[in-house]
């Protein structure tokens, strides 16, 4: 088949061979085959974590026929916590679901009023066209924090002639675990179950192949485990169903060697293909110049909600039954151990000695009864030998407390989120403060689910420019909207809830602190007026508001002159206080001036004393210099007189030395000649 058969098809089976309609059969059959064998081990999960949620209790067989087998709710509260605080967040009583962004420039205000529009027409598909939508959220809320990973699939219902947002159960839309992104997956499966009549209905509306799919049978599945009564499987009527797969995935129907998007719908038993039509329309392929097709763009129809992305990085998310499960199986452990030791310890029993004279059998006693026998009170206790029991542990009690804590607080579940008041001298911010810590993990999955919100709206919006009458004008709360207001673009749309807003409370005390600023002039009081009124979630706003008349142009025209005096007025009293001023800061500066010249002069006269002071200074220095010279100098001058001296007396002295020594000589040697 060429390209544009395709797009232009209702039912593109119709056109193709048997040999074909039985490989594409077969392969979409083998296809599911695979994707569910790699899910199996999430699967058997799935029924686990539904049972210990829906607290269904079974009979045991251990320790001994009917022990104790109590079910704490840990995984209960936590997802009713969630469910009770997340519904009425996401999905306001005032019906304002969506909400449409305006990106750039709007001078003349027409995106505004567009955007409006749009606002309007899709809060009301939602909360009153499509009855189904805010049933299947309430839903999705619910079963999201315990599997961690719900489905909505958004489309055209040709049978409803409207759009749909249905809720699609985790078990019945089937991907392969390790596939990475929803919109990017090359195989998605869903499950349906359509009686023979619905399957007779489609094909009398042409959506089906007319085949002979022969009698529905039941398929081979065991009695499901969280089934508390043990029901049988149902027997085989003309109530039994057809297990249709409806998948979407890629096929090469022109033969060009690259596959486009369709729906095929197959029977599972039969491998009958049913139905395929494709998932693109001309808008979406991009083709070369030479005609050759480069890509298509397939339209999804499902959308994802994740509660907590899964660490492994498979495809299915994960919950709270998978974060606190194991926990809330060791408290049930715990508990019907503790009930199981107290049932010992208060039923006793024990041991009969064969020297005890009793008919054998069973005895009960009841209370207050004696019962006599033909022993001795010391046989009895010879012969009565009790089973040693122990009462229940204190150990294995403070441990279930620990547990049961620890749960708590990894699913957000304190005693102040379910309603239990604080301690007495507990201050309210103190209050909120501790609330607003332990919303943390709650605000985090509320963004989660507003951004799919998103997505899901988003398909909503295509679908509103693809399917509404041009013609047609909905009157939506006296705002008509027609077709050409959905050709922006859908990115525009998003959510009007507050991912970061929990709770009304919180988001009352927002709107209210905006009141508080009021006095500063800068904020729109009827904008902020408006913010309050959504907060409250009050129907109808604007007839709240109050609606002024339009005003007299004759006042308008005394209006604008009183303006325009007083603005006169104003300005010559503002010449007059600017010349004032000037006048001032004229006289101000003369002072300052004045006052400068007179710290000048005396800063003058203050540096020229201290310049006088430091010559004297500097004389002084000098002339004491001068005279300590004078002084060495003549100290000097008496020493080297003193020398002179002193070396002249010595010099005389040994002048007479030597004389008196030659004169010595001399008589010595005349005393020798006499001789």
């Amino acid at each position: 088949m060429k390209l544009e058969d395709t797009i232009n098809s209702v039912n593109i089976a119709d056109h193709l061979s048997e040999d074909q309609l039985v490989e594409i059969g077969t392969q979409v059959v083998e296809g599911y085959n695979t994707d569910e064998k790699s899910r199996g081990e999430w699967n058997d999960n799935i029924e686990q974590w539904t049972k210990m949620a829906l607290q269904i209790s079974e009979e045991k067989s251990y320790p001994w026929p009917k022990a104790s087998n109590i079910k704490f709710p840990l995984l209960s509260t936590a997802a009713m916590q969630f469910a009770a605080r997340a519904y009425p967040t996401l999905v306001p009583s005032d019906g304002k679901v969506v909400k449409c962004k305006v990106t750039g420039s709007d001078m003349d205000g027409e995106k505004t009023r567009r955007a409006l529009r749009i606002s309007k027409h899709m809060s009301y598909q939602l909360t009153c066209e499509m009855e189904e939508w805010e049933e299947d959220m309430d839903r999705l809320l619910v079963v999201l924090p315990i599997v961690g990973t719900v489905f909505k699939k958004t489309y055209f219902d040709p049978e409803k002639g409207r759009n749909t947002s249905c809720l699609v159960m985790p078990k019945n839309l089937v991907v392969n675990y390790w596939t990475k992104n929803l919109d990017d997956c090359e195989r998605v499966t869903e499950i349906h179950e359509f009686s023979k009549r619905k399957v007779t209905e489609k094909m009398n509306r042409g959506l089906y192949r007319k085949v002979d799919l022969g009698d529905p049978s039941l398929q081979e599945k065991e009695v499901s485990k969280s089934d508390p009564h043990k029901m049988a499987i149902p027997q085989e009527d003309e109530t039994t169903p057809y297990t249709i797969l409806e998948q979407h995935t890629f096929l090469d129907l022109d033969e060009d060697g690259y596959p486009e998007p369709y729906v095929v719908i197959v029977d599972l038993a039969t491998k009958e293909v049913l139905r395929i039509a494709p998932r693109f329309t001309s808008e979406d392929v991009d083709v070369k110049e030479d005609g050759k097709v480069v890509s298509i763009n397939p339209q999804s129809y499902y959308t994802k909600y994740s509660f907590f992305p899964n660490p492994d990085g498979g495809f299915y998310d994960i919950g709270f039954g998978r974060l606190i499960g194991p926990i809330n199986a060791s408290v049930d452990t715990i508990i019907n151990q503790l009930i199981d030791a107290g049932s010992l310890s208060n039923l006793q029993s024990g041991f009969l000695g064969k020297g005890l004279r009793l008919k054998l059998g069973e005895t009960r006693f009841t209370p207050g009864e004696w019962k006599s026998v033909n022993a001795t009170g010391d046989d009895l206790k010879k012969q009565i030998f009790p089973l040693p029991v122990r009462e229940p542990s204190q150990v294995l009690f403070k441990l279930l407390e620990l547990l049961a804590q620890s749960a708590k607080e990894l699913a957000s579940v304190a005693e102040i989120f379910v309603g239990k008041m604080p301690g007495q001298n507990t201050p309210a911010t103190t209050t909120m403060a501790s609330i607003e810590q332990g919303m943390k993990l709650f605000t985090a999955v509320y963004k989660r689910v507003y951004r799919s919100m998103g997505k899901e709206f988003q398909k909503l919006y295509k679908l509103n420019k693809m399917y509404m009458n041009p013609e047609e004008e909905v009157a939506v709360l006296d705002e008509p909207i027609q077709q050409s207001d959905y050709m922006g673009d859908e990115k525009d749309i998003v959510p009007a809830a507050d991912p970061n807003a929990s709770s009304q409370q919180e988001r009352q005390a927002k709107a209210e602190k905006l009141l508080q600023l009021l006095s500063l002039g800068t904020i729109n009081p009827q904008e902020v007026t408006i913010r309050l009124l959504e907060a409250l979630e009050e129907p109808a706003i604007e007839k709240l508001l109050l609606q002024q008349p339009p005003p007299n142009p004759e006042a308008q025209k005394m209006q604008m002159e009183m303006q325009m005096k007083q603005t006169e007025s104003q300005h010559d009293i503002q010449m007059a206080q600017a010349k004032m001023q000037l006048e001032a800061a004229s006289k101000e500066q003369e002072m300052r001036q004045k006052e400068r010249i007179m710290q000048m002069d005396l800063e003058y006269k203050r540096q020229e004393a201290v310049l006088k002071a430091r010559v004297a200074e500097l004389e002084a220095q000098q002339n004491m210099q001068a005279s300590q010279m004078q002084h060495s100098m003549s100290l000097q001058q008496q020493q080297e007189n003193h020398q002179m001296e002193m070396m002249k007396g010595a010099d005389k002295h040994q002048m007479e030395m030597r004389k008196a020594a030659v004169q010595t000589k001399k008589g010595r040697s005349t005393k020798t000649k006499k001789e």
